[in-house]
Formats: structure tokens, sequence, C-alpha cells
């Protein structure tokens, strides 16, 4: 897939075909305040979302984007495992049942909330192989050569899903690798039955898997796009799993799987080498955290850009009363939009691997620094981006899918993992069964010219040997009051979406009075500063505040849809474990016991 083929095309036909075979939600009353309906009361989206409810549970809760690895997840915690062992459960089910996504050949972060009181994150985002260098995607004359970062071997970052899954399973789980690995081997050996979900993200690249005879061999019938209905059995996925299940980590950074990679690598023009796995390794680090009304947030912190700068818009808009002017209401678009665009020019300039280059987080959550930025909004008027730039000075020197879990003991995890573009890079190595990553698209490929997602980055993030990649994931847990309670888990994917898709679904329900389902239902705008645009979904704004906002300098795209927040909530009255499937995802599931 080339870069012509962008990331914004990619989400919005995914969301367009779910958001077609998602089910009618079952009707309950609303909790949305009057105000919020009034101000954006046209189609049927707002109609729909007002009889939204959650799946409830009072033991344990599993919410992620497929509905067989949700069942997985809540199987493990009935067995009487921890959050932390369904999570690795979920995550090796998603490898198989959501390949899009779901992924052993991708990486990613998780935020951990142990029962008791202790926050930890987890890195195991893919590395840039030893060989790579900052000119690897421009040609002789400094052009950026399209789709060399996202549709060949030269895109294939060092994955770190098994290492991550292994290593957080070794430190915080009860049950053995090999009792967490079973479900998800039994699902690529046996097969399983797919649903139209499941075939709407298939259909986005079934070209791509003709490509390739060993991608074609499973992922099409005979040739032919698979319909619902059909059950589809990866073997060669099985026993890859089957191999981790048995030798663990080793198998995969030091063994035949690697080798497989490897070679395949060097057949197709890549640069991989057996001591990029030797050397890969997964890091504990502490969450970004930071207090808004009452609430605690704790996000993923760099090689993650998104703690940072959800933490920077609640910052700025905390003396906001967001909840009297309601959603989608032009004071609350107005400064969301402008909190928004101020926090992505600085994530865009001053973030980076904390390996490689120092992150001024302290200074970027400053008060002062805030206080600056939010002063430097108009109350009228939209600042055109270009007025923007990273507010500290020079700097120095779609797809993924989220998960989220909550166990009887209060523990809960909240993981994002990726392998960038639907389907990574499209290509199986060998017979190893699962699609490789396309993540170093997400460096600089050259400063200022856009990546697939339009992020315009700098010199911070550019391409080293060694080096993660800047990210948007944002898995996100949510404490309330000074005891520190657990009060929501989420996340999403979608690219630099994934940031606003998170951070609205806490101000929707914190500042809105949404319900959890609602609140991952709602339409959603963003603004990551360049380009100078505001993407909406339909039914986000009535057509009067739309008007209203364009007079003040506004530019508005609409997009079919975009993200996928899998959302759980712990109701402060009642206990009650309150779960979110995102209508976006139709094959997804929220489900507890």
């Amino acid at each position: 897939m080339s870069k012509s083929a962008s990331a914004w095309s990619l989400v919005a036909l995914l969301a367009a075909t779910s958001i077609a075979q998602a089910a009618a939600p079952q009707a309950a009353p609303s909790s949305i305040p009057q105000q919020a309906l009034d101000a954006t009361a046209h189609g049927t989206t707002m109609a729909a979302l007002a009889n939204a409810k959650p799946v409830t549970a009072t033991h344990g809760m599993v919410v992620t984007a497929q509905h067989l690895a949700t069942q997985v997840g809540v199987d493990i915690l009935k067995q009487g495992g921890n959050a932390v062992d369904a999570a690795a459960a979920v995550g090796y089910a998603l490898a198989v049942v959501h390949p899009c996504c779901g992924n052993i050949g991708g990486g990613g972060f998780m935020v951990l909330h142990l029962a008791d009181g202790k926050n930890v994150f987890l890195d195991f985002r893919e590395k840039a192989p030893l060989k790579a260098t900052p000119t690897m995607y421009q040609d002789a004359k400094g052009n950026v050569v399209p789709g060399r970062s996202t549709g060949t071997y030269l895109g294939v970052g060092v994955p770190g899903t098994v290492m991550g899954l292994d290593t957080a399973l070794r430190k915080y789980g009860t049950m053995s690798r090999s009792e967490v690995m079973a479900p998800a081997i039994k699902l690529a050996r046996d097969g399983y039955v797919l649903e139209q979900g499941d075939v709407n993200i298939l259909d986005q690249r079934v070209k791509d898997f003709a490509k390739y005879p060993n991608v074609a061999a499973t992922f099409l019938d005979h040739g032919k796009p698979y319909v619902a209905g059909q059950r589809l059995r990866q073997p060669q996925l099985a026993k890859t799993l089957e191999l981790i299940s048995s030798e663990g980590s080793r198998a995969f950074y030091d063994g035949p799987i690697a080798r497989a990679v490897v070679a395949a690598s060097d057949k197709h023009g890549g640069i991989l080498s057996l001591k990029d796995f030797a050397d890969y390794s997964v890091k504990w680090d502490k969450p970004v955290t930071c207090e808004y009304h009452g609430y605690t947030y704790v996000a993923a912190p760099p090689p993650s850009s998104g703690g940072v700068t959800i933490c920077q818009v609640l910052q700025i808009l905390k003396p906001y009363p967001l909840s009297k002017w309601g959603y989608g209401s032009v004071n609350s678009v107005h400064y969301i939009v402008e909190a928004e665009r101020r926090a992505f020019a600085d994530r865009n300039t001053y973030l980076g691997d904390p390996a490689f280059v120092h992150n001024p987080i302290d200074k970027l959550l400053a008060p002062a620094h805030v206080d600056a930025m939010r002063a430097s909004i108009q109350p009228d008027k939209a600042t055109p981006s270009t007025e923007i730039k990273g507010s500290l000075g020079p700097a120095e020197g779609t797809n993924t899918t989220h998960f989220s879990i909550v166990d009887r003991h209060g523990n809960a995890v909240s993981v994002t993992y990726t392998i960038n573009y639907l389907f990574g890079v499209g290509q199986i190595a060998g017979d190893t069964g699962f699609f490789l990553n396309n993540e170093m698209d997400d460096f600089t490929s050259k400063p200022g010219v856009p990546n697939s997602f339009g992020l315009v980055q700098g010199k911070i993030n550019q391409i080293e040997p060694g080096k993660r990649p800047l990210s948007s994931m944002s898995p996100s847990i949510v404490l309330r009051g000074k005891d520190r309670k657990l009060y929501m888990v989420t996340g999403s994917p979608g690219g630099s979406t994934i940031i606003s898709t998170t951070l609205e679904s806490f101000l929707n329900v914190a500042e809105f009075g949404m319900n959890v389902q609602q609140a991952v239902d709602a339409p959603r705008l963003h603004m990551q500063w360049l380009p100078d645009q505001v993407f909406m979904e339909p039914g986000m704004l009535a057509p009067a505040t739309q008007k209203r906002l364009e007079a003040m300098g506004y530019k508005f795209k609409q997009v079919q849809s975009w993200g996928a927040d899998e959302a759980i909530l712990v109701n402060p009255r009642t206990g009650v474990l309150e779960g979110a499937n995102d209508r976006r995802r139709p094959a997804g599931l929220a489900a507890g016991y």
C-alpha cells in the first residue's frame, strides 16, 4: 500500500462499513444532558446515542474489538486468573481473530493499575533495525519515496509484542504461559467462524493479500474473499504460537521465528538482522499522571506521546466550564480544538524515544507553560496553525487495537498495540503465519513532510538504529478522589486520532454526563495542529453550531468515522463494572461476569 492510500481513507472505509453492520442499541434512559442533545440534535446518530447503555458485571470485565478475544479474557478471569493473565490471553487471541491489528508482529504499550494502588507502564514498542538511517525513505534528491516506509520490508520494525506479553505475565500474572496461550492456539488451529464485522476488515486488503501466495493461502478462500459464515483457519500461526508457548520469548527472538523473518527480509530487500532480534528489550517505566477536577489521569509516557498530550489538553481546559457549555456546543468545541492545536504542536516538536532524546515533560506540563498556552487562545476566533509553534522554543537535538480489562481484585490493564496499517506491511514472513508491522512510518521520514496520518514532525523523531518511533497510542486509566479509586479504563486505535478519541471518551463521561457506552459511541472531532483542519464525524455538530464556528475561522472536514474506543467504567455509586464496545467495531464485545 502506498502513502497515497492514506490512513484517513483506511479508517473512513473501515468504520463506514462497520457502522452499517452495527446492531441497534438497546433502549435505556439517557444520561446525556438535554443541552447536549439540543446542541447536536440532527440525524439518526444522536438519536441512537441517546439510548445506548453499557454492559454490566460485578466481578470482572473485558472489552476488546473482537468478541471471541473478549470471551477468552472472561474465561481466564472466571478460571481465577487476574487482569494480567487475561491481558496476555487476549493479546494472543487478538493476533488470531483480529489479524489486522491484534498481533505478534508489532508492538505496543501497557498501563497497569494494581489493586495495591501502584501504577506501572510497560513499553514493548517496536525498534528500528540497526542498519536503519535517517534518510532511508528518501531518494537521491532528498524526496520521500511514497510507499517505501509502508509497503516494503524497509518499513518493518523489530516486533515487541511477544516479549511484552511474556514479561508482563511473568511479573504480575498468576497463570502459566501455556494456560493463557491455549485458547489462541485452539482458535488458530481449529479456526473460527467469520462474522460480517470480521469480513468488513478483511475486505479492505484482499487485493494486497492476492499479491503474496503465502498470504493468499490463508486469508483468501481459493483466491476469493471470505464471506460471513465461513471458517478461517490459520495452521501456520498455530504452529508459531505453539512454539512460543513451549519456549517463550526465546523462540521468537533467538530461534526459528527470528530466522524466518530475517530470511524473508533479506529476500525482499529489508534490513532486519538476527542481532536486531537478539538485542530487543522491553522497558518498565512510570506512567505520566496529571490531575483534573478530582480525577487522576494515568497514561503512557514517551515513546508514547499520548499521556503528555492528553494531560496538556486537560490542564489547558481545567478553568473552562465544559459541563455547563455541553457536548458539541460552540464554546466546548472551540476550546477543546484550541487546546489540541497547541498540545499537538508541542507533541510534534519535542517528544521522542527517551533512550535517544530528552523529553521535557515537566516543562510541558508546568503550570506556567500551560497558563501561557491558554492565554494565547482568543475567545471568539480560531488561531491559525501557522501562528502556533512548539512553545518551548527550538527542540533539542490505522492500524491498531485496544483492550481494557478489570478483575475482581481491582487490578486494571489498559493495552494498545499495533502493526500500524490494517494488516501492517501486508506481508507474512515464510510460514510464520503472522503479519509484519510497517511501524517505521511513525518516524520522521523527513522533517516537515507529513507521514501517512498527516503528522508533520521534526528531527527529534528521526530514524536512528535501535530507536523506537514516537507513537500516539494512549492506553489510559483514570482514578477518582483523594484515595484514587479505579474509575475508568480506556484507549483506542486510530493513528494520530488516538489521542483525541481517548481524551474525548473521558471528557464525555466526566464533563458531559454520558454513560460509558454513549461516551465511546458519540461522534468525535480531532485537531492535530497540521493540517489546519478540524476533522469531525457525522452528527458531531448541529448545522447552526458549525456555521458559527466557521465564522470564527474554523475549517471542518467530515470523515465518516475513526477509532474504536474500548472502555470500562467503575460506577462510583454501586461499584458495578460498566463495559462499552465501540459501535465502530461491531465484531467487538464488552462482557463480564
